[in-house]
């Protein structure tokens, strides 16, 4: 067995409260978002974890979340890498936009298509098959290296570019991963193999509330 790779999507933001889409925007972290996080760190805190090193976004409610899991850990220092490979999904001209608001305007059927296809982009925006091609090339280069090497490395993103992660992770097909939907929060734990496979998955809470 290799190293440990640990999985954590952004605690509750403003948009998501606001029914937005958030896409590349930046909004703060709800009392509800940091309490996930603060859950989510103390349920890594609880198995006794300590990390090499953090990876996370360019966007300021994964960092937050990222600062509060290495504070319930005891590693509030801890070297932190942050890269806009790990953005979320671009939805580009729905961000800021009602979802309620944009199916009005464009109907309920297109959005349903933009949220939910693999490769089927919003105007000036990304599909999630577009995310992963820029998540998949980082994950390979940067973070699955220091896990072979038999790191505890810990990443804290976002909804669509964790699930770019965990469709090769868990070896999903595009309908599956579809379907999938991370709860805030919550950590996943993977131990992987030496040849990069998983050995085990961990789920360090509640993925019920997914949305």
């Amino acid at each position: 067995m290799s190293g440990t790779l640990v999985l954590v999507r952004h605690g509750q933001s403003d948009w998501n409260l606001k029914n937005l889409f958030t896409g590349w925007k930046n909004p703060e972290l709800t009392e509800l978002g940091v309490q996930e996080a603060t859950a989510g760190g103390q349920a890594l805190a609880d198995t006794g974890i300590k990390f090499d090193i953090a990876f996370t976004s360019e966007l300021k409610r994964a960092q937050d979340t990222c600062r509060i899991v290495l504070e319930k850990v005891g590693q509030p220092n801890l070297e932190t890498i942050r890269d806009i490979a790990l953005n979320e999904r671009d939805y580009g001209d729905l961000s800021g936009l009602n979802k309620d608001d944009a199916r009005e305007k464009w109907g309920e059927e297109q959005v349903h298509i933009w949220r939910r296809s693999y490769d089927v982009p919003p105007p000036g925006g990304e599909s999630l098959r577009d995310t992963g091609a820029r998540v998949w090339p980082y994950y390979l280069t940067e973070i699955l290296p220091r896990v072979l090497k038999g790191q505890t490395v810990l990443v804290a993103a976002h909804g669509n570019s964790l699930r770019s992660l965990v469709m090769v992770l868990d070896r999903l097909s595009k309908e599956e991963i579809l379907k999938l939907n991370l709860a805030t929060g919550v950590p996943m734990v993977y131990k992987l193999n030496a040849d990069s496979t998983v050995a085990s998955k961990q789920v360090l809470g509640d993925m019920s509330g997914a949305h």
